[in-house]
């Protein structure tokens, strides 16, 4: 079994439960544990005994925006599947490393919600037959972030025309019928589209040195992965 951790925290109870055996890879991606509960989570933790290899973390930066994340999410989870060749893929999808929430410093949007379930599922179909569990996970914007992250979750698992739709239509509004129903409910204006309107929010200072830094991690972690032939 694989386990993947995408919440902003580290999956450090799951990883410790494991931590000694090369039966299940733990592999979780979040902001640094430098600057965030639980303040582990780092490169060097790889297991030990018969584990060690078998735990595969990625600390990002804070401010680490969509393009760096995904990035490292994407050529780590690969190099783990290729490593391990799991027979089964289960995924705790946390939904707090968006820019809104109040309790980390990441700056993602929706569209890592929508991009990392879909490569899961690609991956569980070419490589577990099809076999891929999936679990909710923290979030903490409770009106604008959690109900379109775990939906598009559902729209990946159930392939949902919409999923593929906002590929190409990001701004895709959201169902009348929700926002009528939670409009007046919640404290704070709601999104009126499934992804966000990215282009309209202010650039993040450093972004080439927060990617540097997080790419360098990225090839730490797949320290020990087979080089691709």
């Amino acid at each position: 079994m694989l386990y993947l951790d995408t919440d902003v925290h580290h999956g450090d109870g799951v990883q410790w439960s494991f931590y000694s055996s090369p039966d299940v890879l733990t592999l979780s991606i979040h902001q640094t544990g430098k600057y965030l509960f639980p303040g582990t989570g780092y490169v060097n933790e790889r297991g030990t005994d018969d584990g060690f290899g078998y735990s595969v973390n990625v600390p990002l930066e804070p401010y680490t925006e969509d393009d760096s994340w995904l990035e490292c999410f994407r050529e780590v989870l690969d190099g783990a599947v290729r490593f391990f060749k799991p027979d089964i893929i289960v995924s705790q999808h946390g939904c707090d490393a968006h820019a809104f929430d109040p309790l980390a410093h990441t700056h993602c949007s929706m569209r890592i919600y929508r991009e990392m379930p879909l490569h899961i599922h690609r991956l569980a179909h070419e490589h577990c037959g099809g076999r891929w569990v999936a679990l909710g996970g923290g979030g903490y914007d409770i009106w604008r972030v959690v109900p379109r992250a775990w939906s598009l979750l559902w729209m990946a698992m159930t392939d949902h025309p919409h999923i593929e739709r906002l590929g190409h239509e990001p701004l895709l509004p959201l169902p009348a019928e929700w926002l009528r129903a939670w409009t007046e409910e919640s404290p704070v204006p709601l999104p009126e589209t499934w992804l966000d309107p990215v282009d309209t929010w202010e650039p993040i200072p450093r972004r080439s040195v927060i990617e540097e830094k997080n790419r360098q991690t990225k090839e730490l972690a797949m320290l020990y992965f087979p080089k691709r032939g």
